[in-house]
């Protein structure tokens, strides 16, 4: 008797998958349909971004970081995985009523899949980040081993940030607007392109507020210096993921399950 239950639950996990990998193929190309470079815009952006960056902090406002195309890539790299996944998943539950009409439709995997999609622009270009490290002089370290870690924990913080954004979108429309503009304000006040201890003493308790500032910290630890990154700060990022995921879930289920009556 107990093996029923069981088949069951493992086909529900496949099936799961299955829809996830469907869902994502179906977004990669939609996101680069009729594009004549494709998927190097994964790249080109944070390129561009790094260029300005490098000419501004070393011609015109000198600072003093070690190996800064590493370190700025890095940060670009990171913040910009968790910022289109949550820019994107304001306008989930609005843009795709015709998913969410279909007849036991898991509406709660849309964040999901819009993280995985910016997880994959991640990966693709974690290669040219590896560039810049061994241009840089940077010698790899076993403890690139805890990186895969790291990903997880951004991945569920990202998901579980995106699954009220989704859910007051419904009811605010603006919701993705007032998005952008707090996501760029954001951008400057975490340490991407600057040292986070160049941060004045009486402003780094706001700063770790930010989860994706002992996250970035963590993944610099591991990728330029080769050492164990924070574990008791990212110890209290865990447990924020944990209440946030159930809480932006609960929240997500609730607002898509009252669209869906409305349509």
């Amino acid at each position: 008797m107990r093996s029923v239950p069981t088949r069951v639950y493992r086909r529900k996990i496949a099936h799961f998958f299955d829809l996830l990998r469907v869902l994502v193929d179906r977004d990669m190309k939609l996101l680069y349909k009729r594009s004549a470079l494709g998927i190097a815009w994964t790249l080109i952006n944070p390129l561009l971004q790094l260029a300005v960056f490098s000419f501004v902090f070393r011609s015109v406002i000198p600072i003093n970081i070690p190996q800064f195309s590493s370190f700025a890539f890095s940060g670009l790299l990171i913040w910009t995985w968790s910022q289109t996944a949550l820019f994107q998943a304001t306008g989930l539950i609005t843009s795709n009523k015709a998913l969410i009409r279909q007849p036991n439709f898991p509406t709660a995997i849309l964040p999901v899949v819009t993280t995985m999609t910016g997880l994959i622009h991640f990966l693709l270009a974690l290669p040219v980040l590896i560039i810049f490290l061994a241009v840089d002089g940077v010698q790899p370290s076993p403890v690139l081993f805890v990186l895969p870690l790291l990903m997880v924990i951004q991945f569920v913080l990202t998901v579980g940030l995106a699954y009220p954004l989704a859910a007051l979108n419904v009811t605010f429309r603006d919701t993705q607007h007032t998005l952008g503009v707090l996501l760029q304000m954001l951008f400057y006040l975490t340490p991407i392109f600057y040292d986070l201890n160049s941060v004045p003493k009486e402003f780094q308790p706001f700063y770790q507020l930010n989860p994706m500032v002992p996250l970035i910290e963590a993944y610099r630890a591991i990728l330029l210096k080769g050492t164990q990154p924070d574990w008791q700060v990212l110890l209290i990022v865990s447990l924020v993921v944990a209440v946030i995921l159930p809480l932006g879930l609960a929240i997500f289920r609730r607002q898509s399950n009252t669209f869906v009556e409305e349509l």
